[in-house]
């Protein structure tokens, strides 16, 4: 890589060298904190474009990426439940056990000190699943279930983040869990979609975003972070993710599932809308209804 790209850096070096070289003292630290002093030297100030420095780059540019997206990843997920006021196709146990898991792996990565960009997604998802489950337990008709959801997650929240109330020793093991668990969340909504031969409410732009955001966190983490535990949870939720995503195209048209094309950027088609409380007409003929 180094050799491929020497020319092309040779050739852009007398244009981007002054340019570099006096960057705004914000945007020089920036890159200093985000690359490393070495990196920063050789990509920036001597441009030259070695491997090692160059995958820290791509890794770094990509988790910020993934932070940035996550801001916004589960808002459609959010918008499609306070729109149709219904529950239908996703899963409640999915939600609170991704959540338990993502507020342990989010106490482990800060407290080991881990780069803020190989897990900064963690808080954001987190909190917009709180905000989800919520949601799907009001619109159950379930608002007191939903209070003690939100108070037992902030008395572990609280204890998680403590030392002096749950050790490092400690707070490993959960992480293990912490990644069986979060592979294991995906199940219950992998097997609801099954059960009701659509996905209902469940929003597409977050489902596929999931997907290509577990698969660069595999990357991201072989680059920066080494830790197994981090590693292997990305990657079987990356094999989950994507079974979950193919049931989302096996079931685009199913009458069990509320129009994805209008929240993926296309003309939405008009199709029957089912739901898991029988609220609405379902149909049950087998030519128009598909189970896994």
């Amino acid at each position: 890589m180094d050799q491929a790209l020497a020319p092309v850096f040779d050739t852009l070096r007398p244009y981007l060298a002054p340019l570099t070289h006096n960057l705004p003292t914000p945007l020089s630290s920036l890159s200093v904190s985000l690359l490393g002093p070495a990196c920063h030297q050789t990509l920036l100030l001597d441009l030259q474009p070695t491997t090692p420095c160059l995958q820290l780059a791509v890794s770094k540019t990509l988790g910020l990426a993934i932070v940035s997206a996550a801001a916004i990843v589960k808002v459609p997920q959010i918008l499609k439940l306070v729109a149709s006021k219904s529950p239908a196709g996703i899963s409640f146990p999915s939600y609170a056990l991704e959540t338990l898991a993502y507020l342990v792996s989010l106490a482990y990565n800060m407290r080991m000190g881990f780069p803020f960009s190989t897990y900064g997604e963690t808080a954001l998802i987190a909190a917009q699943n709180v905000v989800i489950a919520v949601l799907v337990l009001q619109y159950a008709g379930q608002g007191p279930l939903a209070a003690s959801f939100v108070a037992t997650l902030g008395a572990l929240g609280w204890a998680l983040f403590r030392e002096q109330v749950v050790g490092m020793d400690t707070l490993g093991m959960l992480m293990a869990g912490a990644g069986v668990l979060g592979v294991v969340s995906k199940v219950p909504q992998i097997w609801t979609v099954y059960q009701e031969g659509g996905t209902g409410q469940l929003s597409a732009f977050a489902v596929f975003n999931y997907l290509v955001g577990s698969l660069t966190r595999i990357f991201t983490t072989l680059q920066e972070v080494d830790d197994k535990l981090i590693l292997y949870g990305f990657v079987a939720g990356f094999a989950l993710n994507a079974i979950l995503a193919a049931q989302m195209v096996y079931y685009w048209n199913s009458p069990q599932t509320a129009a994805h094309a209008g929240e993926m950027g296309k003309k939405p088609e008009a199709i029957a809308m089912g739901s898991s409380t029988g609220a609405q007409p379902k149909v049950k003929s087998p030519t128009t209804r598909r189970r896994g």
